[in-house]
């Protein structure tokens, strides 16, 4: 089977309800096949993971889809494996790093998507699908067992990129962030995934969906900025 993913930038978009610009793209991807979703809440932080799961338990029933929890779950591992598809939400990646090595469930998600389970993220849940979560935004509030990730993508996404320089502001750009992350990893792509867009990838094929370009990052060479007309197939060669 093919391995089948959606990873948005973010979650809401200003003026908007939450995942609003994406349900149609997630109604798209997920089809009638699917009945229900397995939600992993461990990003969240501020909120509880059932508060959580609540939020985003009723945006996709409102699409048609029912869900269910892992931190419910007795046995995680055989949750996993029952699931039609697979969501993991935004937050902060490193607590959402902490708690999917802490019970063990890497290998078992990866498992099941690399097989043709569908796998859908957002924010701190696309950055967990790259090969380590070394290119998140997010304050280092805990610190995980490690920084690997699911490696289901053979790059690195930076959700939430933005472009903006902010005046009299003298702290480094996201570029710059980028750029330091290059120099120790020069070998690796970095995707700069702008809010409202998002990577849609089917097998070996991937696709940019939104109004914006993505900007690709390769140490030693000059940024390029891709639309959603772009082919982007070559990034997956190393899956």
């Amino acid at each position: 089977m093919e391995k089948r993913l959606l990873l948005l930038s973010n979650s809401t978009n200003v003026g908007e309800e939450y995942l609003c610009y994406a349900r149609q793209e997630i109604q798209n991807f997920l089809g009638e096949s699917v009945k229900k979703i397995l939600f992993i809440p461990f990003a969240g932080v501020t909120a509880s993971f059932n508060a959580y799961t609540k939020k985003v338990g009723q945006v996709f029933k409102d699409i048609g889809y029912d869900i269910e929890a892992i931190h419910l779950a007795e046995n995680h591992h055989e949750l996993i494996k029952k699931a039609e598809a697979i969501v993991i939400g935004g937050g902060n990646t490193f607590y959402l790093a902490h708690w999917l090595h802490k019970i063990g469930v890497l290998e078992t998600i990866k498992e099941r998507v690399n097989n043709g389970t569908p796998y859908i993220g957002w924010s701190a849940g696309s950055n967990i699908a790259c090969p380590t979560i070394k290119t998140t935004n997010d304050m280092p509030i805990i610190e995980p067992l490690s920084f690997s990730g699911l490696n289901l993508v053979p790059f690195q996404i930076n959700p939430h990129y933005t472009d903006a320089v902010i005046p009299n502001h003298h702290g480094e750009t996201r570029e710059i962030r980028i750029r330091e992350f290059l120099v120790v990893n020069p070998d690796v792509y970095v995707v700069g995934l702008k809010e409202g867009t998002m990577l849609k990838i089917e097998d070996s094929s991937m696709k940019l969906i939104g109004n914006q370009t993505m900007r690709l990052f390769k140490f030693r060479e000059p940024i390029v900025e891709y639309d959603s007309n772009s082919n982007l197939d070559f990034l997956l060669s190393d899956c």
